[in-house]
């Protein structure tokens, strides 16, 4: 009995290698199937939850305006931290907190019916999901710097600014192109975080 059970016991850790790799190649599989044409779309979806929440920002910043418009005409630093307060923040939140759920996917993603998942198909936590949207709104972010600064009078070099604005393009070109040489169609955000959008299980 105890030679049998030593057996097993010896026998586990290749079990547990195999299970990991069968995991892996299920992954890979749901991964492949999801089409950028789909990921787009589900953008778009929580485009259209953003755009509502940004109509609402801008019916409500009438009757706001005389305490608004000084964040936003006074430096670039202050109207840079401010639209990250008002807008980007709640979007950040709106991703990171969707996909780090136990659905791991934001409403768009839920009617396309495809989830972010961690690399060898485990759950996304929500320190991933935080990392992930991170990663994928630094352009957006980076590009509200460049704006700003090129709107309101800064002290930082000319070259400095649009370094910054070309540096945006880049990173979204890269974004773009990523998933069609990846073999999971992953995102360089993706990569980075350990995350894989597949279909929903």
């Amino acid at each position: 009995m105890i030679r049998s059970w030593t057996e097993r016991s010896r026998s586990k850790p290749f079990d547990s290698e195999g299970d990991e790799e069968v995991a892996e190649r299920k992954l890979q599989e749901r991964s492949e199937r999801v089409s950028i044409g789909a990921r787009i779309v589900a953008f778009l979806l929580d485009y259209v939850l953003i755009a509502g929440y940004l109509a609402v920002l801008f019916v409500v910043s009438f009757p706001a305006q005389p305490l608004i418009k000084p964040l936003f005409t006074t430096s670039p630093l202050t109207a840079e931290l401010s639209g990250f307060l008002i807008i980007t923040l709640p979007v950040y939140l709106y991703f990171a907190v969707c996909e780090g759920s136990k659905s791991h996917a934001t409403w768009g993603k839920r009617k396309m019916g495809i989830a972010v998942a961690g690399v060898r198909d485990r759950p996304v936590g929500l320190g991933t999901s935080l990392l992930r949207s991170a990663l994928k709104l630094a352009p957006w972010e980076l590009a509200h710097f460049a704006v700003w600064h090129i709107v309101i009078p800064s002290e930082l070099p000319a070259s400095l600014v649009y370094t910054a604005l070309a540096t945006v393009y880049v990173l979204v070109f890269a974004y773009v192109i990523s998933p069609f040489w990846n073999p999971r169609r992953q995102t360089i955000y993706d990569s980075i975080a350990g995350t894989v959008v597949t279909y929903s299980k």
